[in-house]
């Protein structure tokens, strides 16, 4: 993630820039609040500011290209707008770099984009460190992550697809296996051809031969004309063989005197045909296991593990969740037409202790699950379905760390210049105010009690200070 640098909390409101600055200064972040337009634009130069959030009505009211200055300073900066005012119309990337809520402020909601911003900067310098046009970049946008491992595999896929060599990719299932496959082959000097892939475990056994090799007419009951198999449709391509573990004995022997001499027989034909095909195989199983159990051939592993790429599981990226969500969010959103603005920090923290058996498919499918129920509003831990709230198949319970107070009580020292007292005490309200929402996770009637308030009069405190926290 991308945390150096500081967020400016620019409005004209001092409750709701307090608030504003009192939350997410709890949540962690660097914060330099301005009132003034001067102190506003120094306010960025001086302290590394790489967030802005802001009423965009009093950005507006500085000067039109108040933004655009900021934004030409440090291209990577995120403005996050709250108001009724029109948006800034940038030109092209800088509009990129504005995300836009409405007023009365949601904090869960703010909290999303300045984590979505975070991310956001994050891919902009992973962008910038290995090029635009680079394969890296390529891979960073069908593969997401970041991540160490990630990057570890990327270098990978990229010395792998300027050869010719077979490769054997190996991981669990839902990791991206076949995403893998692509990128080999749409990085490598054979992408103007076919990409054919083949699951063998999909494919009864008695078929799958005729599907690999082809077969000619009156070769057996139902070959009515010849037929092309997938090695033809695969020639000068990629053939992806799926599930490699699954294949019978037999097939194995066929398969390896293709790999040994460039040449297949279609079912029923007397000759051979040459063939030039890059084989990428794949499984979730061990098969070294399998060869060790006679249940695999040996001399069909060495022949496909030339190049072997071993897939990480979600759970071993973790970092990689965030950036994950939000894109899938974003995707189905679209293609659904939901408007689900976000996640909370605490379902993501939920969501990021989890073991993902699974792996990036079951996330996937977690993601659509979730925008199509909730179909707009924030992601909350109420949302989430109970196996992972509860931790069931993490062989751990989920557990996120008890919150502490912002300010220790030793802390609060009469400054020697004096202090302003209704200020102080209204600060000290706010805090508490948070603390207790953000424990209840947004619930309004728990954090109510943990005041030892009515429900009522909790939020009317809030519509006084004209923020909102969570759903009612």
């Amino acid at each position: 993630m991308y945390e150096n640098g500081s967020i400016i909390i620019a409005d004209t409101d001092g409750k709701t820039r307090d608030l504003v600055s009192a939350f997410l200064t709890y949540q962690g972040y660097n914060i330099a609040p301005a009132e003034t337009g001067v102190t506003f634009f120094d306010t960025i130069r001086k302290h590394s500011v790489n967030i802005i959030v802001a009423d965009l009505h009093y950005l507006h009211t500085i000067t039109p290209d108040i933004v655009e200055q900021a934004l030409l300073i440090n291209p990577l900066m995120v403005l996050i707008g709250y108001g009724d005012s029109t948006p800034f119309e940038l030109k092209k990337p800088l509009s990129d770099n504005i995300f836009t809520l409405p007023k009365p402020l949601n904090l869960d909601e703010l909290e999303s984009l300045v984590m979505r911003a975070r991310e956001y900067q994050s891919i902009k310098m992973y962008d910038q460190m290995v090029g635009e046009s680079s394969p890296h970049r390529f891979l960073s946008t069908t593969m997401i992550g970041t991540s160490p491992p990630m990057r570890a595999l990327f270098d990978m896929l990229t010395k792998v697809a300027a050869s010719n060599a077979t490769v054997l990719i190996q991981g669990e299932s839902g990791t991206g296996k076949e995403l893998a496959a692509r990128a080999i082959h749409n990085l490598s000097d054979r992408h103007a051809r076919n990409f054919v892939p083949v699951n063998c475990a999909a494919i009864p056994d008695d078929l799958l031969e005729s599907e690999l090799f082809g077969h000619v007419k009156g070769s057996f009951t139902g070959a009515y004309a010849n037929r092309a198999g997938r090695f033809e449709m695969a020639d000068k391509g990629t053939l992806f063989l799926d599930e490699i573990g699954d294949m019978k004995a037999n097939l194995q022997v066929k398969l390896l005197r293709v790999l040994q001499n460039r040449e297949f027989e279609p079912v029923g034909a007397s000759k051979s045909q040459k063939v030039d095909v890059r084989i990428v195989a794949a499984t979730n199983k061990n098969l070294e296991e399998m060869v060790i159990n006679r249940d695999f051939r040996e001399d069909l592993y060495y022949r496909l593990s030339v190049i072997p790429i071993i897939i990480p599981p979600l759970r071993d990226r973790r970092e990689d969740i965030p950036p994950m969500i939000h894109a899938f969010l974003t995707r189905f959103n679209n293609d659904k037409r939901h408007a689900v603005k976000g996640i909370s920090r605490d379902a993501l923290e939920i969501l990021c202790e989890y073991e993902w058996p699974g792996n990036v498919r079951e996330l996937e499918n977690l993601v659509e699950r979730l925008v199509i129920l909730k179909g707009s509003g924030l992601i909350v831990p109420d949302d989430l379905p109970e196996k992972y709230l509860s931790g069931k198949g993490t062989g751990r319970q989920v557990s996120v760390p008890p919150l502490q107070p912002a300010v220790a009580p030793s802390e609060n020292i009469l400054p020697t210049g004096g202090i302003c007292l209704n200020s102080a005490v209204d600060e000290f309200e706010n805090n508490l105010i948070l603390q207790a929402l953000t424990r209840s996770g947004g619930n309004k009637k728990e954090a109510a009690l943990l005041l030892n308030l009515k429900r009522t009069t909790l939020i009317e405190k809030l519509k006084k200070k004209n923020l909102a926290f969570g759903e009612d």
